[in-house]
């Protein structure tokens, strides 16, 4: 296979990889959030503590993050196909990547909103503001640098997810690697799959670097 007949392979898989990452990113960075700022709610001492609660979500948090992403792709496909209708292709890889996702950015946010200096919340408590407007205007706010970081760490491993989605049907630069560049033995494909993913991983990177250090600032 020639470099002429390898570029028109790329683009539609770069395409699918992406939109992949940003779909499964979307729906983590609102569903982990919610999860993670209720681990810090609930636990003992929290805005609402319930410690039941806690314990179980921290468990389920725990459980989701120990299964590797292959296992879990596989485990969860009847709930993948009730939900696409079908267990291959890209937006079949949406789900499990999502799920896949969401506890592990969840101990982020959880990270996150542990290092706002306790100081300002109680000096929010004394103002009389509410649970909800502490979460929305100083938790959250004051833990932004970290909650970009954590979204940045996250979407670089949607990233990896997808090239293993790859390996069982889930189409983008994964599926391309795997169906050419290890089956068919192009080793152009292969080069070229890698060198696309690095690319995207550190331009990730830069620009959640950038964020986080602006954030930081004000």
């Amino acid at each position: 296979m020639t470099w002429s007949e390898v570029w028109p392979l790329l683009w539609p898989a770069t395409k699918e990889t992406l939109t992949m990452t940003a779909v499964a990113t979307a729906f983590t960075a609102v569903l982990g959030t919610l999860l993670g700022v209720l681990l810090v709610l609930t636990e003992r001492g929290g805005l609402l503590p319930v410690p039941p609660l806690n314990k179980l979500l921290g468990f389920v948090v725990n459980v989701g993050r120990s299964l590797p992403f292959l296992i879990l792709m596989v485990a969860i496909i009847p709930f993948t196909k009730l939900i696409t209708g079908t267990s291959l292709g890209n937006t079949a890889a949406i789900v499990p990547l999502t799920v896949g996702a969401i506890p592990f950015f969840a101990r982020m946010v959880e990270i996150a909103l542990r290092e706002v200096d306790p100081g300002v919340i109680h000096a929010a408590r004394a103002m009389g503001a509410t649970r909800r407007e502490i979460v929305g205007k100083v938790l959250l706010r004051e833990a932004r640098p970290g909650l970009v970081s954590g979204l940045t760490v996250t979407v670089i491993a949607v990233i990896g997810y997808t090239a293993m989605a790859g390996t069982v049907g889930g189409g983008g630069l994964g599926y391309l690697a795997i169906s050419y560049g290890y089956e068919r033995f192009e080793t152009k494909v292969m080069v070229a799959t890698v060198v696309l993913l690095v690319a995207i991983v550190l331009a990730v990177q830069l620009v959640g670097d950038l964020l986080a250090r602006r954030l930081n600032h004000k």
